[in-house]
């Protein structure tokens, strides 16, 4: 249903038949990694994306994670991108150089491949707020993934 009369509006689709959905998630942090990740594919899956449509690529740390995305985006392969990790506040300024640096870079890298790329890198203050949001955290960027594909599909329609 339109909110305003003769204006048309694009409404989410979370449908995830035919789109092909490659994640890069961080080995950093692994249980808080791995708790996304699961989140994110049963959530994929479960909206209709083949698991051979499906690429999981693992990197050492967040800071690896853009440059992985963008080979992937490169290859022509896939609908939508997806980045998991976990950066958790130590007792240096480390922190802020790997956050701010790793969320610059995908924002650059969605902008030059003009492809989704779902942030799932959480930045947290500690364990526990990173282990509390992993798994609302995964599903989010599932469906963020698949009705950005469909929006950009559309758009260049």
């Amino acid at each position: 249903m339109a909110r305003f009369e003769h204006i048309p509006e694009t409404q989410p689709n979370h449908d995830g038949q035919d789109l092909r959905i490659g994640i890069v998630a961080a080995r950093f942090n692994p249980a808080i990694g791995e708790g996304l990740l699961s989140a994110c594919v049963t959530e994929l899956l479960k909206r209709g994306v083949a698991p051979e449509h499906i690429l999981i690529q693992t990197v050492p740390g967040a800071l690896e994670v853009p440059l992985a995305l963008q080979a992937l985006g490169r290859s022509g392969k896939y609908d939508a991108l997806i980045a998991f990790g976990a950066v958790i506040r130590g007792e240096t300024y480390h922190f802020e150089i790997v956050s701010n640096e790793m969320a610059a870079g995908l924002m650059r890298l969605q902008l030059d491949l003009g492809l989704p790329v779902a942030n799932g890198i959480l930045t947290t203050e500690d364990d526990d707020q990173a282990l509390a949001r992993m798994n609302e955290k995964g599903r989010d960027c599932a469906l963020a993934a698949i009705e950005m594909a469909h929006l950009l599909r559309k758009t260049h329609a």
